[in-house]
This record gives C-alpha cells, sequence and structure tokens, in this order.
C-alpha cells in the first residue's frame, strides 16, 4: 500500500509547563518532536502559547510575541526538515503596538503548512484573553496527514459544537486542539465533558494536548470517534501515543450517521459580528 494511505496512523501528544524563556521552551518542544519522530509517530499535538509564560506575570505571552519568520518557528522548521512529522502548536505573534494574536501552526518538512488565528478568544471566568489578544475571522484550514484529514481548532473553540462541525463537514475526521486549559471548579470536568461532545457530535477523532503547571491542567486526551478515551496524560510532562484506525471512524460513522442525519442547514461562521442597530 503506497505510504501516507494506510488504514492506521500513530500520533503523539505532548504536554510541558511552558517556562518564561522561550529558547528553553522551543527546546522542549524540538526534543519532543524528535521523540515523535523516534516512536513512528505522523501526527504530534503540543500545547497553547508555547513561547513563554509565567505565572506572576499574566502578560508575558503577549510581550513576547514574535513573528512566524521569527526564531522560535525557526526552530521548529529546522527539527522538521529531514522527517515527515506534523506538528501542531500555537503561539503568539505580533499585531499592533502591545497586542497580539494566538496563532496555531501546522510545521512539516521544513516549513509552515497551516495558520489559524483563534477564533474564539477567553472572555470567560474571569479572564479577558481580547484584552491584549486580536481574534481571527474564519475557521481554519483542514489539512491532511497521512491520508487523514484533520481540523484545527484551540482552546476555548472546544466550547463552540458549530466550529467542530462545520470542520467536520469540511470533510475533518481527526479534531486537533493545543490548550491551556486553566484550573477552576469543575474545569477538568468541562474538558473531559466537551472533548467528548465534540467527538461524538462531529464522529471525529479528538488529539487535545492540554499545557500542564501551576495554573493549567495537564491532562491531554485522545477520544475515538464513538467517544471512547484511547490514551491520557496526567498533570505532569508527558508525552503519550496513540493509534488512529480509519476502519474504526468509518464503522461507526455507520452505525450513527449524525452528518448525514442532519436536517438543517450549517449556519455560515461570520466573518464579523453583527453591527448594532440600537
Amino acid at each position: 500500500m503506497p505510504s501516507g494511505m494506510g488504514e492506521n496512523m500513530k500520533i503523539a501528544v505532548g504536554q510541558f509547563a511552558v517556562g518564561p524563556d522561550w529558547q528553553d521552551n522551543v527546546s522542549v518542544c524540538t526534543e519532543l518532536m524528535a521523540q515523535a519522530v523516534a516512536a513512528g509517530a505522523s501526527l504530534l499535538v503540543l500545547p497553547e502559547a508555547v513561547l513563554a509564560r509565567q505565572d506572576d506575570m499574566p502578560d508575558l505571552s503577549v510581550q513576547s510575541a514574535q513573528p512566524l519568520s521569527g526564531a522560535y518557528v525557526a526552530q521548529l522548521c529546522a527539527a522538521s526538515r529531514n522527517n515527515n512529522l506534523t506538528t501542531v502548536l500555537t503561539l503568539h505573534t505580533p499585531t499592533t503596538s502591545g497586542r497580539a494574536a494566538n496563532m496555531l501552526i501546522a510545521v512539516r518538512a521544513g516549513e509552515i503548512i497551516a495558520e489559524y488565528q483563534k477564533l474564539h478568544l477567553y472572555d470567560a471566568f474571569n479572564v479577558q484573553e481580547s484584552r491584549l489578544v486580536d481574534a481571527g475571522d474564519d475557521i481554519a484550514p483542514v489539512i491532511t496527514v497521512e491520508g487523514m484529514n484533520i481540523g484545527l481548532m484551540t482552546c476555548y473553540d472546544l466550547r463552540f459544537p458549530d466550529q467542530a462541525l462545520a470542520l467536520a463537514l469540511q470533510g475533518a475526521e481527526v479534531l486537533v486542539l493545543p490548550a491551556a486549559w486553566l484550573r477552576g471548579p469543575h474545569k477538568e470536568k468541562h474538558w473531559e465533558t466537551l472533548l467528548t461532545a465534540r467527538a461524538l457530535d462531529t464522529t471525529c477523532y479528538v488529539v487535545a494536548s492540554g499545557e500542564c503547571g501551576n495554573k493549567n491542567i495537564g491532562q491531554s486526551r485522545v477520544i475515538d470517534p464513538l467517544g471512547v478515551t484511547i490514551a491520557a496524560a496526567a498533570e505532569a510532562p508527558a508525552l503519550i501515543f496513540a493509534t488512529l484506525d480509519r476502519q474504526r471512524l468509518v464503522k461507526v460513522r455507520e452505525r450513527l450517521p449524525v452528518l448525514k442525519n442532519r436536517r438543517f442547514a450549517m449556519p455560515q461562521l461570520a466573518r464579523n459580528r453583527p453591527e448594532n442597530k440600537d
């Protein structure tokens, strides 16, 4: 069978505590990339906002923002140049003075193959991501890895089922989610429930990486299209592996054809919020 058209795909999910020094963080990312390659993985998902973070400096991620042409991404691209691993993560890139975008990138074979600016900013639970971060306008592209279609989302996007459904209706078979899910009352339960719900809503595999540390829960997960968790991490740094089975996906979609059974059209995601006419 030709390369890239197999029935199974091995994937990796890495989680770690992002620190204040971007050089240290990119070293962790490239080491996880090397371990994933050595294990035969085709896809590696890493957390959200991996450039820089410090507990007592909540704005450090934005203050440390680098363009996609900067040194951080250059090292990721260099680490990917001689292999076929696709690595997905997010980092902050500068927009206007003092502001940034939360940019998801997919890196493969020495270059960025996809970009996505986080659509839903985390203005909830007494946090206001939009204070310094600019939202994107469009859902991410669907990319292909080893013959499987991958839809891309970021953290808080998980709470918006229409975004996951839009990706599935565009052909996504796997939903990938870098995240930095904050600790708080019931938040671990929200994470588990929402990941499972998005898998069942879309009959997709869901592959989610959670940043760990003092403020975020970690708990990276891989969930199959019938809502079964097939791999998971706890709260500590980890690299976990799972195999995505195309035939499992096909059989689940035959048994649970929710994408075919839908009786209404998907509302188009608006590019901008409607104007207030009052």
